[in-house]
C-alpha cells in the first residue's frame, strides 16, 4: 500500500526527529532516573500508547477538527502546564528523604500515566501529527485514512523502541545517582526543575499561523 522507499524515508525523517531534544526525552530520562530502568520503560510506553491515540485520532480527522477550534490549542496548553507544575509541587513538597520513600512506592502503571499525560497534554504533539504525517500519504495507493493510520504505527514503533533505550539510560544514571548520597539528595530538586521548565516551554509556545 505505502511504498518502501515511502516508509524508508518516513523511517529516517522520525529518527532525526527524535534524535533532536525535546520534552518527551527529557521526561523519559528523568522517570528512568527517579525510578529506575523499568520506570524509564513505563514511561516509554506511556508516551507510545499516546502517540496511538492520536494516530486513531488523526486518521480518523479528528486531530484535524480539534485543531480548527481556536480555543483548543490554548487548553490543551495550558492543562498541560498545570499538569506539569503539579508533578514539580509533588516533587517539592517532601524532604528528599520522603522523596525517594514516594518514588519506591510509586507504580510503573502511575508513571505510564504521567507519560502518556504529559505527551497527549502537549498541543505541538497534535499538530505535529496532523502536519507531518500527511506529507508521507500518496493519493494514489488508496485510502488517506489506512495510510495515515499505517504511518503513525511506524512512528509509534519507532519512537517507543528510541524512548525504551532512553529509558535504559535514566536507569543507569538513576543508579549512578543512588551511590552518590550528596547527589542523589539533589534529584528532587532537579525533577522540579524540569517540570518547571517543561512547563514553561509550554507557556512560551506559539501556535504556528
Amino acid at each position: 500500500m505505502i511504498a518502501f522507499g515511502t516508509l524508508f524515508m518516513f523511517g529516517a525523517a522520525v529518527t532525526l526527529l527524535l534524535l533532536s531534544p525535546g520534552p518527551n526525552m527529557a521526561f523519559v530520562l528523568a522517570q528512568g532516573a527517579s525510578h529506575g530502568a523499568r520506570g524509564g520503560v513505563a514511561a516509554a510506553l506511556g508516551i507510545g500508547a499516546a502517540d496511538l491515540l492520536l494516530t486513531l485520532l488523526t486518521a480518523s480527522g479528528v486531530t484535524a477538527v480539534v485543531a480548527a477550534w481556536p480555543p483548543a490549542f490554548e487548553l490543551i496548553r495550558y492543562a498541560g502546564v498545570l499538569y506539569l507544575l503539579h508533578l514539580a509541587y509533588q516533587a517539592l513538597r517532601r524532604s528528599p528523604a520522603q522523596a525517594a520513600a514516594a518514588c519506591a512506592s510509586i507504580s510503573l502503571a502511575t508513571v505510564f500515566r504521567r507519560a502518556m499525560l504529559n505527551s497527549l497534554l502537549n498541543p505541538k504533539a497534535l499538530l505535529f501529527f496532523m502536519v507531518f504525517l500527511p506529507q508521507f500519504v500518496d493519493l494514489g495507493r488508496g485510502p488517506v485514512a489506512r495510510q495515515l493510520f499505517v504511518l503513525g504505527c511506524v512512528l509509534t514503533l519507532i519512537g517507543t523502541v528510541f524512548h525504551t533505550l532512553l529509558g535504559w539510560i535514566g536507569g543507569a544514571a538513576g543508579r549512578y545517582l543512588a551511590g552518590r548520597p550528596t547527589l542523589g539528595r539533589m534529584r528532587p530538586y532537579a525533577l522540579a526543575a524540569l517540570m518547571l521548565s517543561l512547563a514553561l516551554r509550554l507557556v512560551l509556545l506559539q501556535r504556528p499561523a
